[in-house]
Parts: C-alpha cells; structure tokens; sequence
C-alpha cells in the first residue's frame, strides 16, 4: 500500500508533532517519512502526490553541514508548485508543522498564493 500522507521533518515523527498541534491526522499510521528536499522531490516523483503534506521549514541534512547550501522545506514547496505547474495538477492538502514562525509564514503564504491563482 501506498502512503498517503507525507511528512517532511528533519529530526521529528509525526507523532511528536501531534503534541504540540493537537491535529489528530499525525496519529494516521499511515505517513511516509522524508527529510530532506531529494528525498521530497524523490518521493513525488516515484509515486505521485500524496492526498496531504506536512512541511517542516528547517531541513539541516549533510548537505548544508558540508555546504552551507541548506534547502530548506520552502525550497520544497517551490518545487511543489513547479510540479503541479508542469503536470496540470492540483495541489494536495498541506499543514505547515514547522517550529520557525517566519518559515512556516512564508510556507503557508506562498502555498495559499498559489492555490488562490489556481481557482
């Protein structure tokens, strides 16, 4: 079976991320685990898009402690977008989960932007 869900976080599991949100859907058993942008953009590309993701801002992989070239989860989303642009599809549902106010603001802005020019 497939998951359906997919959660990008660096460090944290969903259901760690159900104690701080309260959203019962990080109790679903049935997410799959990305963290970092290859393994996101991977991850789409081999198996579509999920009905939803949760996007974690912060993504320090072994390729910013080597680079300093950290792409981060709003990297991910413009990704995404580009995606969804190239094939002629919609965006699945999203929840920004992410710790990093100004992150998760830009995240969730330039998702809702997107899905406003789409309607």
């Amino acid at each position: 079976m497939v998951k359906r869900l997919l959660f990008l976080d660096d460090i944290r599991y969903p259901a760690e991320v159900y104690q701080y949100t309260q959203q019962g859907i990080f109790l679903r058993k049935d997410w799959h685990i990305v963290r970092n942008y290859d393994q996101f953009v991977n991850r789409i590309l081999k198996k579509g898009l999920p009905e939803m993701i949760s996007f974690d801002h912060d993504l320090a992989d072994e390729n910013y402690r080597k680079s300093n070239a950290e792409k981060t989860g709003y990297d991910c989303v413009k990704w995404l977008i580009d995606y969804c642009l190239d094939n002629g599809i919609d965006l699945p549902k999203f929840y920004c989960h992410s710790m990093n106010p100004v992150g998760k603001e830009n995240i969730i802005s330039l998702l809702k932007n997107f899905k406003k020019l789409k309607q």
